[in-house]
């Protein structure tokens, strides 16, 4: 029994011989290059085990690479140890990744900087009429920054694309220089105190663009075309340089209205469909008559609503500041303005209170 029990343990000792014996001979067929790999490749991985119950150390990318690349030369599935296919198969994808991120880099010349950027599409929004070669003399002459017309192109509608961009300039632009000659109106309406559709009343208000002053008011309960043309008239009396009137497309202002106002001698501005930001000012102007005079007060009748805007138009025109002038007024000539004198009140003088609408607003001069 004690002979079987021997013969059965060498049985696996023979077993591995044999199975050495095979490699050894095997190996003879391998190229001297795939051997040397081999030994190379466990040894990278018997390195990050220095010493024995010490937890082995991270490969670091060096010997990752090294790795990957010493199993093009011979089969590793067999001679990993302490690396899983799995772990060692991610080594090979990120190795693949960096390889095409290096060979897919932009070349040819440097991207332009990001702030440079930036500079090329405000320049481009803020001048629609510029083109790039335009833009590109205006860096280099001013600023000394030399940049080729295509590459300013590439960067001119970076955010808007292409085909957005219309050569002309802004409407605000268009307005602002010629706002001493426009004429902006604009209608709203005020309910009284019985709080009925019938008892309704529009106002109708004119003002002048460039110094914010309300040039003409008035109230009335049946809006037409023809009372309308009878206010433009009280506007347009020929003692002002006026020569735009600018309006909605409300259906007051009808086509025999332009024509009349056209024979006036002012040309005609119609606001796009549902755009009230073309008439911006006037509207704004709406929102301050309510917001400082009318959400404030109850009208009784028409008689009230002109007596009380009547009071307010004054305050507005001859005595509220205005930040848009600069600040300032819009009748600087019934206005007498204070000369700076500091934080203090100047001697000998006192400051004078006068009350607006009951006292809703007050006026002080010295």
């Amino acid at each position: 029994m004690r002979t079987a029990h021997s013969l059965f343990r060498l049985v696996p000792i023979f077993f591995d011989l044999a199975q050495d014996a095979i490699r050894f001979l095997l190996l003879g067929t391998r190229s001297s290059a795939a051997i040397k790999a081999e030994n190379i490749f466990l040894s990278k991985q018997l390195a990050l085990y220095p010493e024995l119950e010490v937890k082995p150390r991270r490969a670091t990318d060096a010997t990752r690479l090294s790795m990957v690349r010493l199993s093009w030369v011979f089969a590793w599935q067999n001679a990993l140890v302490s690396v899983k296919p799995e772990t060692f198969l991610g080594w090979h994808r990120k190795g693949f990744r960096l390889l095409w991120r290096w060979k897919s880099r932009p070349r040819g010349r440097p991207r332009v900087p990001a702030d440079l950027q930036e500079l090329i599409f405000k320049m481009a929004q803020e001048n629609p009429t510029w083109g790039e070669e335009r833009i590109a003399a205006e860096l280099l002459l001013k600023l000394g920054i030399r940049i080729s017309p295509r590459t300013v192109r590439r960067y001119m509608l970076m955010d808007t694309g292409p085909g957005k961009r219309v050569p002309s300039q802004r409407w605000m632009t268009f307005v602002r220089n010629h706002a001493q000659a426009i004429l902006a109106c604009d209608f709203f309406i005020v309910v009284t105190a019985r709080f009925r559709i019938l008892y309704v009343f529009y106002v109708f208000v004119v003002m002048e663009v460039e110094t914010r002053k309300i040039a003409h008011f008035n109230v009335t309960a049946h809006p037409t075309a023809a009372w309308t043309l009878h206010q433009f008239r009280e506007v347009l009396t020929g003692e002002q340089s006026y020569r735009f009137v600018l309006h909605d497309r409300d259906s007051i202002y009808s086509t025999e209205l332009d024509a009349a106002l056209r024979s006036l001698g002012v040309t005609v501005l119609r606001t796009p469909y549902r755009a009230p930001k073309a008439n911006a000012f006037c509207e704004r102007l709406v929102g301050t008559m309510r917001r400082e005079c009318l959400d404030f007060l109850i009208p009784l009748n028409d008689r009230h609503v002109r007596r009380i805007l009547k009071e307010w138009v004054a305050h507005y025109n001859h005595g509220r500041p205005h930040s848009s002038p600069g600040p300032g007024i819009p009748d600087l000539r019934s206005c007498q303005q204070a000369n700076p004198c500091g934080h203090r009140i100047p001697v000998d003088h006192q400051v004078v209170t006068k009350a607006i609408l009951g006292g809703l607003h007050h006026e002080y001069r010295l």
